[in-house]
């Protein structure tokens, strides 16, 4: 069987590209660029936009390293287009919206597993496969998407947008084995990138100040920033959009003078007014919701059933929360009714539903009913 790897340049990558041909398949590998910073200004017509070159010809220099180790073909292939127009744009109309979008589960959806996928199987290639963090299991001619053995480093989540068709086109080699057994692998072959440090930041763009790199498309506007339970003016922010629910970091206003010290997290976004506010303590009930509705659904394997209950993620890394499934009339909603009061439930961000290790798929956090009302 003809397989077209997605080959970073990282760790991941590199071993399920040894996996792969040590089982038996004909692999190629294949480094997907997704971002210019030359496109910026050719799509904005900006030319005063950050020019800062992220690392990709770096990672780009180590999947060649990798390939020529490995005794495999690389190809690259650009797809700049298509992530500019299917998962960036979305993600600044999101964060002009006062949201905050995870473009890496879009990321997957549109390229790694449609632009990708499309361009391996008009070339000859009889599947794909990726280094994620997770498994695909066939039963009855259904493909199931089942967390990874390695639940620190599962990769499930982002792929809850992914459908049954791009699912049962790919390949996971790594689902069985864990972080430190890959990069075991790598050094035992000889691989560079066996210490590699793994990539952060959106994907693609790379490891930029993520606030700077954004206000090239969102201009700061500095507005109050406003304790939620007493009404007072703390200080001003940079702009409503650049800020999360939840967030801790970055906000500045510790140790205030004739105040008890404690932890200030955004607690709300009014996004027409361009106020901020905050609440004092990680306990502060602004910070917790008792249910949300969620749009964009996509089921992989199976529909789900009204009054289920189910555990949910979300954001990565979380531990599951248990959650009761509620279909709303309009087919393209659901709500999810919390079992106990969730904190910082993000619009803009991905709920993915679990049955036991089966990741269902899921939807985008639309509209979060909070435990207590901003007055």
């Amino acid at each position: 069987m003809k397989v077209l790897l997605g080959l970073s340049g990282g760790v991941d990558s590199a071993v399920a590209a040894y996996l792969l041909k040590k089982e038996g398949y004909e692999v190629t590998g294949c480094f997907m660029r997704n971002w210019d910073s030359l496109a910026e200004n050719d799509y904005l017509g900006n030319p005063n936009v950050n020019n800062d070159q992220c690392p990709q010809e770096k990672d780009y220099d180590d999947a060649k390293k990798v390939c020529e180790k490995l005794d495999i073909p690389l190809l690259r292939v650009d797809f700049v287009k298509e992530y500019w127009d299917k998962v960036f744009s979305d993600l600044i109309d999101e964060y002009n919206k006062g949201r905050t979008p995870n473009p890496d589960i879009f990321c997957n959806k549109y390229i790694k597993f449609d632009a990708f996928l499309e361009y391996a199987l008009t070339n000859g290639f009889d599947a794909i496969a990726m280094g994620h963090y997770a498994k695909r299991v066939d039963q009855d001619g259904v493909s199931y998407l089942l967390k990874s053995d390695d639940r620190n480093k599962d990769q499930s989540y982002f792929l809850a947008q992914i459908s049954q068709a791009q699912l049962s086109s790919c390949l996971f080699p790594l689902g069985s084995i864990t972080k430190v057994e890959v990069r075991e692998i790598a050094k035992q072959l000889g691989l560079e990138v066996y210490n590699k440090k793994g990539s952060t930041g959106i994907c693609f763009i790379g490891e930029r100040h993520f606030k700077e790199f954004l206000n090239n498309y969102i201009p700061m506007k500095k507005g109050p920033i406003i304790d939620i339970d007493t009404g007072k003016y703390l200080k001003n922010h940079d702009g409503v959009m650049f800020y999360t629910i939840g967030q801790r970091k970055g906000l500045g206003i510790g140790g205030i003078a004739n105040q008890e010290s404690d932890s200030y997290f955004v607690a709300d976004k009014d996004v027409k007014n361009n106020i901020l506010y905050v609440a004092k303590g990680s306990a502060n009930p602004y910070l917790y919701s008792t249910s949300c509705t969620l749009d964009k659904i996509n089921y992989i394997s199976r529909n789900i059933k009204e009054g289920e209950t189910l555990s949910c993620k979300f954001r990565y890394r979380q531990a599951d929360q248990e959650v009761v499934v509620h279909l709303e009339e309009d087919a393209t909603k659901i709500r999810l009714e919390f079992k106990k009061p969730y904190k910082a439930v993000v619009p803009g961000q991905s709920a993915v539903l679990y049955d036991g290790d089966i990741c269902l798929g899921g939807g985008i956090i639309d509209i979060v009913t909070p435990l207590k009302d901003r007055d």
